[in-house]
C-alpha cells in the first residue's frame, strides 16, 4: 500500500511540474496555447504523456526508497547521542522513539513538502547496529556520516 501511495504522489508531482513548464512556455509566447498545435499528436499526446509519467512514477518508489544496514557497536547510551547529532546535522528532528525503533522527519516544512511528506527515516535496532529505512539518497548520506562519526579515533563508541 505504501508503494502505491508513493507512486500516486510521484505521478501528481510530475504532472504538476509538467503543467507548470507548459504554462510558463505558453505565457512566454514560446509555444501556442492550442494543444493540437503544441504537441505533435495533438490531444492524443496527453494520454501518451500521462502514460510516460505513470511509468516513471511507478518505478520511482522502487529506486527512491530503500533500507540499509549500518553496523554500530556499543550500547544505546553510546550510540544515541551520535545518532541524534548526525540527524540534527542533516536537518531532521525526532518524531518517535519507541523501544528498538526510532523515526525522524525533516525539520523544515518546505523541505517536507518538496519530498511529498515522504521524508521519514526509521532506525530499527538489529544485532549488529541499526537498519535504516527511508529515501535512498538520504539514508546513504546518513549511514556514511554515522559510520564516519563512530569510527573516529578517540571516540568511545
Amino acid at each position: 500500500m505504501k508503494y502505491l501511495v508513493r507512486a500516486l504522489k510521484q505521478f501528481v508531482y510530475l504532472a504538476v511540474i509538467l503543467c507548470l513548464i507548459v504554462l510558463i512556455l505558453v505565457k512566454a509566447n514560446l509555444v501556442e496555447s492550442d494543444i493540437s498545435k503544441m504537441f505533435v499528436n495533438g490531444y492524443d499526446s496527453l494520454w501518451q504523456i500521462a502514460l510516460i509519467i505513470a511509468v516513471f512514477a511507478g518505478i520511482y518508489p522502487k529506486l527512491g526508497y530503500s533500507s540499509r544496514e549500518v553496523r554500530m557497536y556499543g550500547s544505546d547510551e553510546e550510540i544515541r547521542p551520535v545518532l541524534q547529532e548526525v540527524m540534527d546535522d542533516h536537518g531532521y528532528k525526532l518524531e518517535k522513539d519507541e523501544s528498538g525503533k526510532i523515526s525522524f522527519i525533516k525539520r523544515a516544512p518546505l523541505s517536507r513538502m518538496m519530498k511529498l511528506w515522504e521524508d521519514r527515516v526509521t532506525f530499527t535496532r538489529s544485532l549488529s547496529g541499526y537498519s535504516i529505512e527511508g529515501r535512498t539518497k538520504d539514508i546513504v548520506r546518513i549511514a556514511s556520516a554515522l559510520e564516519f562519526r563512530l569510527s573516529l579515533p578517540g571516540e568511545d563508541a
